[in-house]
């Protein structure tokens, strides 16, 4: 029995959530993917509560958009995967590319009761998967406005070693930021990287360099992924060298992975350890670009501070940067091709060890703080609004 004011307390909650499900659908379908009239939007919904979804529908028809729903649960996903058989998943990606390619924005919202729902699934069913859905992710990520959300759920919580209410607050506060106060900041950043040859990475677990010459920068300060707050590029496909362990704890494919070490020689990865070293080497030996990197990022969110095994949020953490075997993005490509697309994380702050990011022989940014001038509104004081 619930005495009068714990039912006071549980209506304000409900009253606060719905409010913070009509603000975060308003964000998603306005600053991240811009929504114009008539534009057909796909909402592709994983575990997460129908106020939400029904809060997206009404944000896009609001815009004058035309809203399509999917609705996705994990466990279902496991079973089919689980007897795979092949021809369906061919057959399902026929139709699901065709879907996509009738819409303008993709909005997915994925929640998790389970973090490793999929871990106990063969790897080279997910293996089949990924590749026949390949061409539906291509043609999403390269040729729609898309935006990719994880859902607060009592699991996510759990990894961040949270409350339940505690990380709801804390999720809604990082995912409704003003994104816009990081635009000036980004935008040097961005400049910068796009005229810079030669990266070094430099800490205690870490000793790279490479070029990016001649491939684009992108800015990503909440179009994409919410939340955000990354600028990204790619290395020349073949100019890695050195190591790195990289220090914040990575999911992939169901499996939890901790303290990874990859040695580069010409580009490649030469030799992979860490927790689980053979799941780690059977991933990136999947084909034969998943031992080269696609994306270098420099993250700078700053209400994400630690790692929570949810790359979402963890790649954005602040004074981090993230080194990414695997597939590039077409609008920063080094030709590097692979069904994998793996982000893994360094933290460069003094309570992870410290460290520099190098560009043509500058200092950038020392210990999680950038030290160059026009890039000072991208740390956190600035970005909190504390200076």
């Amino acid at each position: 029995m619930i005495c009068g004011f714990d039912l006071l307390v549980e209506i304000v909650r409900i009253i606060s959530m719905d409010v913070n499900f009509t603000k975060l659908a308003g964000v998603l379908t306005g600053f991240s993917t811009n929504l114009q009239k008539g534009e057909r939007v796909l909402i592709d919904a994983f575990d997460i509560p129908e106020d939400m979804v029904v809060a997206l529908v009404r944000a896009a028809r609001g815009r004058g958009a035309v809203p399509f729903v999917n609705i996705q649960r994990a466990r279902i996903s496991r079973e089919l995967i689980n007897d795979l058989d092949a021809e369906q998943f061919e057959t399902q990606a026929t139709w699901e590319l065709f879907r996509m390619q009738k819409m303008d924005a993709y909005i997915a919202v994925r929640g998790s009761d389970n973090i490793f729902e999929m871990s106990d699934v063969d790897p080279s069913k997910l293996g089949q998967v990924m590749k026949a859905m390949k061409g539906v992710l291509d043609y999403r990520v390269n040729k729609t406005k898309w935006v990719i959300l994880r859902w607060p759920t009592s699991a996510m919580a759990q990894q961040a070693m949270m409350s339940t209410e505690s990380f709801e607050d804390f999720f809604f506060r990082v995912c409704t930021q003003d994104y816009s106060r990081m635009a000036e900041g980004m935008a040097a950043l961005e400049l910068l990287m796009a005229e810079t040859d030669r990266v070094e990475l430099k800490g205690p677990d870490c000793d790279l360099h490479f070029s990016i010459k001649g491939i684009s920068a992108v800015a990503c300060g909440g179009s994409h992924n919410i939340p955000d707050g990354e600028v990204f590029s790619c290395p020349v496909k073949e100019s890695v060298e050195g190591e790195i362990t990289y220090n914040a704890p990575t999911v992939y494919q169901g499996t939890s992975f901790d303290r990874i070490h990859l040695k580069f020689e010409k580009g490649k990865i030469v030799h992979a350890d860490g927790t689980n070293s053979v799941r780690l080497n059977e991933i990136l030996d999947s084909d034969a670009g998943a031992r080269y990197i696609g994306e270098f990022a420099i993250a700078f969110n700053p209400h994400i501070l630690e790692p929570m095994r949810d790359i979402l949020f963890d790649e954005k953490i602040a004074g981090s940067f993230h080194f990414t075997p695997g597939q590039a993005y077409e609008e920063a490509d080094n030709g590097n091709r692979s069904q994998v697309h793996w982000d893994m994380v360094q933290i460069q702050r003094p309570e992870y060890g410290g460290g520099e990011i190098w560009f043509d022989g500058e200092l950038i940014r020392k210990d999680g703080i950038f030290v160059k001038e026009d890039l000072k509104k991208l740390n956190p004081d600035y970005l909190l609004g504390e200076n």
